[in-house]
């Protein structure tokens, strides 16, 4: 099983076990939210554009909300379940596309629940997150404040951020690293080191693609 197919399970296994009501780590949706966006993004490209691009925020929106009318949460989650679109017909692409997409929002569930705990990765899937880190580093960071030297576990250095001035040090597991650029600073277990008001700034900032 790929990586994309493995924690697309692992997530919905988690939707069925939590129901339509459970909170996530993005912000405003439940459970049920987040299973129709993922159903928006496979099988509705029409709607798709509203994720990235603001004015197209609207419909986006709109066609979410349509598709929480239309199916019951349990509809959802088996669509989520099968990849949809070309996803289907073509493996290799549902890896290259979904296998952080998923671990993601994998986490974005598991880490709204309490007593929540990081995942031991297999080599493989660190290795692969690394890669697309390292490679994402200027457009996830994009937005920082501060320059970043992101560390990895197990070797590894990437700077990201505006060039200059002070540096903050983020160190951690590749998946961790790619929760804190993703956004989730608050939800990833690493350690920053640098000055404080430059981390706090860091922390606050609007970080992900």
């Amino acid at each position: 099983m790929t990586h994309a197919r493995s924690e697309r399970a692992a997530l919905c296994d988690l939707f069925d076990r939590l129901g339509p009501d459970a909170p996530t780590l993005c912000t405003g949706w439940t459970t049920y939210d987040l299973a129709a966006h993922l159903v928006l993004r496979e099988r509705r490209p029409d709607a798709m554009g509203g994720i990235a691009i603001k004015p197209l925020a609207g419909y986006t929106a709109s066609v979410q909300r349509r598709l929480k009318a239309r199916h019951h949460y349990p509809e959802l989650v088996g669509l989520v379940r099968e990849p949809g679109g070309l996803y289907s017909l073509l493996p290799a692409l549902d890896e290259a596309v979904n296998a952080l997409e998923f671990f993601v929002h994998h986490e974005d569930v598991r880490r709204a629940q309490p007593s929540w705990e990081p995942r031991e990765l297999p080599e493989d899937f660190e290795q692969l997150i690394w890669k697309r880190v390292s490679t994402g580093t200027r457009l996830m960071l994009r937005r920082a404040p501060v320059g970043v030297v992101l560390h990895r576990l197990g070797g590894g250095v990437v700077l990201g951020g505006p060039r200059g001035g002070n540096r903050v040090e983020v160190t951690g597991r590749a998946g961790e690293l790619l929760m804190f650029c993703f956004g989730r600073q608050e939800h990833a277990r690493v350690e920053l080191t640098g000055d404080p008001d430059a981390i706090a700034r860091l922390r606050a900032s609007f970080l992900g693609v």
